[in-house]
């Protein structure tokens, strides 16, 4: 039975996005299968802490790498490739005997994920055009947002039957969306020139050392190292903190980078072209809407980091009833894409972004409002809900805008480019708003047990253990009839981190939403005499 051209396109781009959703939930599943892993594995804090970040860490420091390499060698060739790649060290991880294996499997891990984001978004821009564009992207970015939510609950359920589980599946999926993007996607012309190596090193170690400052701050320290820092056999404790000494590096290391871009933009050279092609940025829907990006992904997914947190340690929810708790953000994103199928004719892309991101303001304000420490779970799913479908409307359709005027030749690189704004704005997010509250926590429990008659000291102890365990000290506290009290401070304390971080968030998102008048209603490619050879 022959498929039409129509039908291929949309069964390739099931595929993609599967593989996009792949990623994404790997970046969230390992935080709820951390306890049984430390058991099976006898790991240290300090190896717990790399299996959880180093994973994001090398995902946005080769973003623009392989963005460009989508470019050289085909987005098909690369998204396949990241999928192979992701695969294999998907089994390295299952399979992984110690802490510094898995370790070294999510470095490799990020590795792979870094091929196939910003190679899906090229093969969607390629494939298809006009209205089919807006509606592949809701398809596309309603996968992010479902994947973001769905994986604690999919590493809660795994985690039942075994951790390694959660990385074993991945083997099957990856077949599939191999044999998927192979049999009903094309395969992508390739840009003429080389890949920029000393750029290639510059970008890469300023984009990873930029994601690691941002992540890790709370945990080392901004200034002053306030926690030992284990690398390789090697410790870090005392004097400045590595995460101070990363972003001055990281600064360098970019500014450097962005003068080699200009200068390779100068001779035109079409054997070795720029890394990222700083012409791009003089288009306006290109420029104005990488800013939305950035500070979309800083509201929208930071909260992600710590909701979690409250489910468990406040209203007393289990793992997978955690996971069940997020699970109407990922239907509200499906919902959104279906919806926008129908708005497509009504509302542009842009248009759709303001949409979307107003009803998720709307969501975490009212997620912020209702969040109490004895609160019940269905006002929760209805915020999540709400949330969910603005998630699904903003992030699928800010990068049809980001890319709707960049020449075909280049999507590969402003693919990357994208990817990167949008993944240091998740780690922008996650590190303002764990910062908040953790720091809520321990100041609201400190507050509340010394305005209550405990003596300082012992206030003071009584939060640091709290914020230390980030709340799993709680149901032990509350187990102890002398400490009951202490549990309680300790509940309605993430409470408030809970309020304090979901207006923050909301805010981050209304500036995003201001931002959006900077971007162009229609396509201004002539306008603007952009000449990308």
């Amino acid at each position: 039975m022959s498929i039409s051209p129509a039908a291929r396109r949309w069964l390739g781009l099931m595929a993609v996005s599967l593989g996009v959703g792949l990623i994404v939930v790997d970046a969230t599943i390992v935080n709820v299968i951390v306890p049984p892993m430390v058991k099976d594995l006898g790991v240290s804090s300090g190896q717990i802490q790399w299996v959880q970040e180093s994973y994001a860490i090398v995902f946005a420091a080769l973003l623009l790498v392989t963005g460009r390499l989508a470019d050289l060698l085909g987005a098909r060739r690369v998204f396949l490739a990241g999928v192979v790649v992701f695969a294999a060290t998907s089994v390295l991880a299952a399979m992984a005997p110690g802490g510094d294996v898995l370790i070294l499997a999510r470095f490799l891990q990020g590795a792979g994920g870094s091929m196939i984001l910003p190679a899906s978004l090229a093969l969607v821009n390629a494939t298809f055009t006009g209205k089919e564009r807006g509606q592949a992207f809701a398809v596309w970015g309603s996968t992010i947002g479902a994947a973001a939510a769905i994986g604690p609950l999919l590493g809660g359920a795994l985690a039942e039957i075994s951790w390694r589980w959660a990385f074993g599946i991945n083997l099957p999926l990856a077949v599939l969306i191999f044999v998927g993007v192979r049999m009903f996607l094309a395969p992508s012309p390739r840009a003429g020139g080389r890949v920029d190596i000393p750029g290639a090193v510059l970008s890469a170690l300023g984009l990873g050392l930029l994601a690691f400052a941002l992540v890790e701050g709370r945990t080392y320290g901004w200034l002053h190292t306030v926690h030992p820092l284990e690398v390789a056999g090697l410790t870090w404790d005392s004097g400045p903190s590595p995460v101070l000494v990363a972003l001055l590096a990281a600064a360098a290391a970019l500014a450097a980078f962005t003068r080699r871009q200009a200068a390779l933009g100068r001779r035109d050279s079409t054997r070795t072209p720029p890394l990222a092609d700083l012409r791009l940025f003089s288009i306006s829907s290109f420029r104005n809407g990488n800013v939305v990006s950035l500070l979309i992904g800083a509201g929208e997914f930071g909260i992600i980091a710590v909701l979690p947190l409250w489910l468990q340690f406040t209203l007393g929810y289990s793992t997978l009833q955690s996971g069940l708790a997020l699970l109407p953000l990922a239907v509200g994103s499906f919902l959104a894409s279906g919806a926008s199928f129908g708005m497509a004719d009504r509302l542009s892309p842009l248009g759709l972004v303001r949409l979307g991101v107003a009803l998720e303001i709307a969501g975490l304000a009212a997620l912020a409002l209702i969040a109490d420490a004895d609160g019940s779970w269905w006002p929760i799913s209805l915020a999540l809900l709400l949330y969910g479908v603005g998630v699904g409307f903003a992030t699928a359709q800010v990068t049809n805008v980001v890319l709707a005027d960049v020449p075909e030749h280049s999507a590969g690189q402003a693919s990357g480019i994208q990817s990167a704004a949008r993944e240091l704005g998740f780690a922008l997010g996650i590190a303002a708003f764990t910062t908040v509250y953790f720091s809520a926590l321990h100041g609201g429990l400190e507050r509340d047990l010394t305005e209550n008659g405990t003596p300082a000291p012992e206030a003071e102890q009584f939060a640091g253990t709290v914020t230390d365990s980030a709340g799993a000290a709680i149901a032990p506290l509350a187990a102890d009839p002398r400490t009951e009290a202490v549990a309680a401070a300790a509940r309605q304390a993430m409470t408030e981190g809970i309020t304090l971080t979901g207006y923050l968030a909301a805010g981050l998102l209304l500036l995003a939403l201001l931002s959006t008048v900077l971007i162009p209603g229609h396509r201004q490619l002539e306008e603007e005499e952009l000449v990308l050879a």
